[in-house]
């Protein structure tokens, strides 16, 4: 019996070495967690944010009405409106995305030809009220004024994989 209350002894104070090792190791590394509102994580190329419309170089919008993103999207949450132009292209007169309904797959990205739509880099996007997140053309295209130089770096980063 006394051999035995020896031996769950030892166990015990070798287990309580081990641990404290094991302690020891990790005070002395580098914090793993962020102070989040100050300091941010990395994120990927792919990051899937919320939506903007891009435009081209020269100021004109990327988006040709073609539907795809539309069309192609599961939740129904993108709706478009185009008529022609007087040079004979389509542009869009309405592009709506209901934000609640956007489960953030990325497939109206990957369906538009000319990269207008796109998830871009921001995740910080909450509101008060529900209507803040039905998004016009107009709130759209300024997301991507605003963030079109992160964009243009993660798509040309993604393209090898695309």
């Amino acid at each position: 019996m006394a051999f035995l209350d020896r031996s769950i002894k030892s166990l015990f104070l070798l287990e309580f070495i081990k641990a404290m090792g094991l302690t020891l190791r990790y005070m002395f590394k580098p914090k793993t967690t962020l102070n989040y509102p100050y300091e941010k994580g990395r994120l990927s190329p792919r990051f899937r944010g919320e939506h903007a419309l891009r435009r081209y170089p020269n100021g004109e919008e990327r988006c040709i009405a073609c539907k795809l993103c539309e069309a192609i999207c599961p939740a129904l949450a993108i709706t478009i409106e185009a008529e022609p132009r007087e040079d004979g292209s389509r542009r869009t007169t309405k592009y709506d995305i209901d934000m609640v309904k956007c489960i953030y797959c990325g497939l109206c990205q990957e369906a538009c030809p000319v990269d207008a739509i796109v998830e871009g880099p921001n995740f910080e996007f909450a509101t008060e009220t529900r209507e803040e997140l039905l998004y016009n053309k107009q709130k759209l295209l300024e997301n991507g004024d605003r963030w079109e130089r992160e964009i243009a770096a993660n798509l040309a980063a993604d393209a090898p994989y695309r």
